[in-house]
């Protein structure tokens, strides 16, 4: 029975990870992609543009933004690390760079993460994770660079980071103030009224 429940476990396992994996999806280019298209009812094209520029501030500062001359998209580059290694001696393998875009029209919105290249780290003489020089692996060209698990590691966890990216976008988008509300009244506390 004990020797079932295991077998169950790493099936449930082994199912969930491959679940994760197929997030990502190819498209007419022959690379890799996540996408979602969402619908907003009430919302316009300016509501969106605020509250997606407020999201990237917040929570991708680093990341390059353009906006569109159209201003119905938003495009930008990012980058994700890739750990590797079992859970309590996890490193650095890698990073992966990325390109998301994000469109709308009214009442609807649709975002994409694609054009995934992946850069490995090695550990200079000073015992930093610093970047290979010249090495950029396309992950669509990543089975005949990379090992089989390796490439199902980083799909894995480019799906989980597409996904929570996601997430994280959809919940400013549906927040009914983008932006803090500051109060211009300067509250005075009084020691005398209790």
């Amino acid at each position: 029975m004990k020797k079932l429940f295991i077998a169950l476990l790493c099936l449930l396992a082994v199912k969930s990870a491959v679940a994760q994996k197929d997030l990502l999806s190819i498209d007419e280019h022959n690379k890799y992609i996540y996408y979602q298209v969402v619908q907003q009812p009430g919302l316009t094209v300016d509501t969106f543009q605020n509250r997606t520029a407020y999201f990237l501030k917040i929570n991708y500062p680093k990341d390059k933004v353009d906006k569109s001359e159209s201003a119905e998209s938003i495009t930008g580059t990012g980058k994700l690390l890739m750990l590797a290694g079992i859970s309590a001696a996890k490193h650095i393998d890698g990073e992966v760079r990325y390109t998301f875009n994000i469109e709308y029209k009214d009442q609807k919105y649709r975002y994409w993460l694609t054009d995934f290249v992946f850069t490995p780290y090695y550990i200079d003489r000073y015992g930093n994770s610093v970047a290979q020089p010249g090495i950029d692996i396309p992950l669509e060209n990543g089975a005949s660079k990379l090992e089989k698990g390796q490439l199902n590691n980083y799909a894995i966890q480019i799906s989980n980071y597409s996904k929570q990216f996601g997430d994280r976008l959809k919940q400013y988008m549906l927040m009914t103030s983008a932006t803090p509300i500051k109060s211009d009244k300067k509250k005075v506390i009084t020691t005398k009224d209790w």
